[in-house]
């Protein structure tokens, strides 16, 4: 059997697997993010110890595995409420409206400065007009499968380029104006 047929045949049980494991798409677990991962991982078994002897017990496993990988994952990166103004406030406020151009300002600066496509798929996912995983594979020209992994070295690029101004601006302090004695 040929990995394309193995492929084809296994992408509906993939599917449904997935399916069931996250019913609801979150920003935690994304479907074509577990799905991209698992199928390395397929890869990477079959070019180091060949296929698993049941396929589909492996399969599912490796759903579960991924999907609470990336559960545990976006834990450690959710933001920390109460940072940010209300959006209410910042439309009303003219200092919090400047701030808030001044940072789109630096991250456009920062996203232009990426290399590769890099740019056309910072700007992409960053589109007012919220396009899909498949819509932005489309206007790029690549793979709906290997834009999780683009999309990933690219927000590295960009917060590698945008930590050290990040580090410039924050301000010191317990979070409320006092300095830390040390």
């Amino acid at each position: 059997m040929t990995y394309d047929a193995v492929i084809e045949t296994l992408r509906p049980l993939l599917a449904a697997e997935i399916g069931a494991e996250l019913p609801v798409p979150t920003p935690a677990a994304e479907p074509g993010d577990v799905e991209q991962a698992v199928w390395l991982r397929l890869l990477e078994r079959l070019g180091a110890h060949g296929p698993p002897g049941d396929l589909a017990a492996w399969l599912s496993c490796a759903v579960r595995a991924e999907a609470r990988r990336q559960r545990r994952t976006a834990a450690r990166h959710e933001p920390l409420y109460g940072t940010e103004p209300a959006a209410d406030a910042r439309a009303t406020d003219p200092e919090l409206r400047l701030l808030a151009r001044e940072r789109t300002r630096s991250l456009h600066a920062a996203v232009r400065r990426l290399p590769g496509r890099c740019p056309r798929l910072i700007r992409a996912l960053l589109s007012p007009q919220d396009l899909t995983y498949r819509e932005i594979a489309g206007e790029l020209g690549i793979s709906q499968g290997s834009l999780g992994p683009e999309r990933a070295r690219c927000l590295g690029c960009l917060r590698r380029i945008l930590s050290p101004e990040v580090a410039r601006t924050a301000r010191r302090g317990n979070g409320e104006g006092q300095p830390v004695n040390r």
